[in-house]
């Protein structure tokens, strides 16, 4: 019986994980070209969300089909935020980008309580379940884990097959080498920030296929804390690694949930919890880079 749960548990946490890896994919874009750790990373996942639950209850448009008109938010916003505050940082010690965009992080979330209210919401979006044997998959969760892993198949193409992706490529492996090479930098740094954003906005949608109803303005804390684990795991700047890094952390978060459940008088949630940030304190002891590739 308890092996039949974990296994079942393991499934959802890979199922999960392809999201989580997703959603961090921005976070290790941004930092892998624009050194920028962005610690307001779960307030753009929030944007995402509070994107899917309008479109969803006021226009009615199905959840999958916010995850474009999310993308292009993001990057819209992205944008924004780059030109009048990040390119100004670019060459600024660490601790003016951590400020910056923490800051950024709460105006988002002061933003949208004074839009809709600090309370709870949701969407109800049923499509039907598929039993796997050792669980049972909502149809919606499978959506989002295979529009995880086609949007990091699109990334992956277009760093490698188009000229934009090649320039962003240059630039992190020699800013003033491409800059001779006639590579316009600082368009691809503010190209690769609003890809890194719109990836993170978009990943708020997905990520509601999994908390329909715990959508509110300072839900992105704990995916921000989840997101660092993530990068650090995959490879701070390495997008890529990142999303391989989501898929571990799925899988290590939700087995070891099923095991913290078999100990009498604690909270199975909030030890996973501690378990992120111990995660976190022994992989960057051990292996600061990461266990992935940095690039």
């Amino acid at each position: 019986m308890l092996l039949e749960q974990l296994i079942g548990n393991l499934i959802q946490g890979l199922v999960l994980g392809a999201v989580y890896g997703m959603a961090t994919m921005g976070l290790s874009l941004i930092f892998g070209v624009l050194k920028v750790v962005n610690v307001g990373h779960g307030a753009f996942i929030m944007v995402g969300a509070f994107i899917t639950l309008w479109l969803f209850n006021v226009l009615g448009i199905n959840p999958i089909l916010a995850v474009p008109v999310a993308f292009i938010v993001g990057m819209g916003l992205g944008f924004i935020v780059y030109y009048t505050t990040m390119q100004r940082l670019i060459k600024a010690p660490e601790l003016a980008t951590l400020l910056a965009t923490f800051s950024i992080g709460i105006l988002l979330e002061e933003t949208i309580k004074l839009m809709f209210g600090s309370e709870f919401r949701g969407y109800n979006w049923v499509v039907g379940k598929i039993n796997l044997g050792y669980t049972v998959l909502p149809v919606s969760k499978l959506y989002a884990c295979i529009g995880s892993m086609v949007i990091a198949l699109l990334l992956y193409l277009w760093f490698n097959k188009t000229r934009a992706g090649s320039a962003i490529r240059s630039v992190v492996e020699d800013s003033e080498g491409a800059r001779v090479c006639g590579v316009n930098v600082g368009g691809a740094y503010a190209m690769s920030f609003a890809l890194g954003i719109g990836l993170t906005v978009a990943s708020g949608v997905l990520l509601t296929m999994f908390i329909p109803v715990g959508i509110n303005p300072y839900m992105g804390g704990g995916y921000t804390l989840k997101a660092f684990v993530i990068a650090v795991l995959g490879g701070l700047a390495s997008p890529y690694g990142a999303f391989f890094g989501g898929l571990v952390f799925g899988l290590i978060e939700n087995g070891s949930y099923t095991l913290f459940a078999l100990i009498p008088g604690v909270e199975p949630f909030a030890l996973t919890r501690f378990l992120s940030f111990m995660m976190l304190l022994v992989i960057l002891l051990i292996r600061p880079t990461g266990l992935l590739r940095a690039k």
